[in-house]
């Protein structure tokens, strides 16, 4: 049995304690940490009698009685709670993003090469949805050919006045820069970001809808339409083009009911009901894996890229320029 420790116990963390404690298996929570009290009693609550409560993450990865660790505190929190596990050799599963910073990702990756050890496991919980599965295996049989270019979109119903435009690359398009790369197995070398006409639910921080273009060194060409007012529903595609054919996910992942003289097909307006068994997926492999120590999931290179990439949109969106990608070489702990 894995004990586990959680840090942050807000309402991703509740949810992942929820997940261990009734879904998963294997695993336990027998420590939460919050820096509001009351928060990190009642996430002890969801996990059961005998669950501890701290009011800081150093605290919780150094009881010994805690195998691994969860990170889903708010994303300028996790880079000193990443290197104190890494300093202790414990596991870690860290919801994204890695850290907030470029600078702070590099420290993290730094450290866990120094370690020797691969600890950190990132949340991008889409490479574990079946439609995006089906595509990188169908890709890999080599039946297809080479990719050549991918189409995406990531529609929102709604946002409020908080989300700004660089959220649209930082919350929300984040998900398929990590995508898009483990994908087609390659990295990015340049980004740009084309600003369309404004829709009318939008708001003076916010220009949406965005059209974001990546290419990879190896010159596969992503489109991504990024749209968080849509209002009809939370709208997911993806299609890889390739040399012999196209691989397109199957959308929306609901039933055609005929009924009235309609035909319709529900969209969902919560991600949390279209990709549920992703998020459990992930953590039951995280926590499958611990025994081995083996992190079969996005690891600190891709949260480094993430965050990399995300920079370089981020300028672009000012900029209207192509941007280029940055990276430094990477290491072969994570080839």
């Amino acid at each position: 049995m894995l004990n586990v420790g959680v840090i942050g116990c807000g309402g991703m963390g509740r949810d992942h304690i929820k997940r261990v404690t009734e879904r998963v298996q294997g695993a336990q929570v027998v420590a939460v940490s919050d820096l509001f009290e009351e928060g990190a009693k009642k996430a002890a609550a969801i996990a059961g009698e005998g669950c501890k409560v701290y009011n800081n993450g150093k605290d919780l990865i150094n009881d010994p009685d805690v195998d691994a660790v969860m990170i889903i505190s708010p994303g300028f929190a996790h880079v000193d709670d990443l290197l104190e596990a890494i300093k202790v050799g414990k596991r870690v599963f860290c919801e994204k993003p890695l850290c907030t910073t470029a600078e702070d990702c590099q420290k993290v990756m730094d450290a866990e090469v120094a370690s020797g050890k691969h600890l950190i496991q990132l949340g991008f919980m889409r490479r574990y949805h079946k439609g995006y599965q089906q595509i990188k295996e169908a890709i890999a049989t080599g039946e297809y050919g080479e990719p050549l270019m991918m189409h995406c979109t990531h529609r929102n119903p709604e946002v409020g006045t908080n989300y700004d435009t660089p959220m649209a690359v930082t919350d929300t398009v984040i998900h398929e820069i990590d995508l898009c790369h483990w994908m087609v197995g390659d990295d990015y070398d340049t980004v740009q970001v084309i600003m369309p006409k404004v829709t009318k639910y939008s708001h003076p921080a916010l220009k949406d809808p965005q059209f974001m273009i990546l290419k990879t060194k190896s010159g596969v060409t992503i489109d991504v339409e990024c749209f968080v007012n849509c209002k009809f529903g939370y709208d997911i595609n993806c299609e890889v083009v390739c040399e012999d054919g196209a691989l397109k996910m199957g959308t929306p992942m609901a039933p055609s009911i005929r009924k009235s003289a309609q035909a319709s097909t529900e969209i969902t307006t919560d991600c949390f009901v279209l990709f549920k068994d992703a998020y459990d997926q992930e953590v039951q492999n995280w926590v499958d894996r611990a025994a081995d120590g083996v992190i079969e999931g996005p690891n600190t290179w891709d949260g480094y890229l993430a965050a990399v990439t995300a920079d370089a949109l981020v300028a672009a969106q000012t900029s209207g320029q192509i941007e280029k990608v940055n990276t430094v070489e990477k290491p072969e702990f994570y080839k």
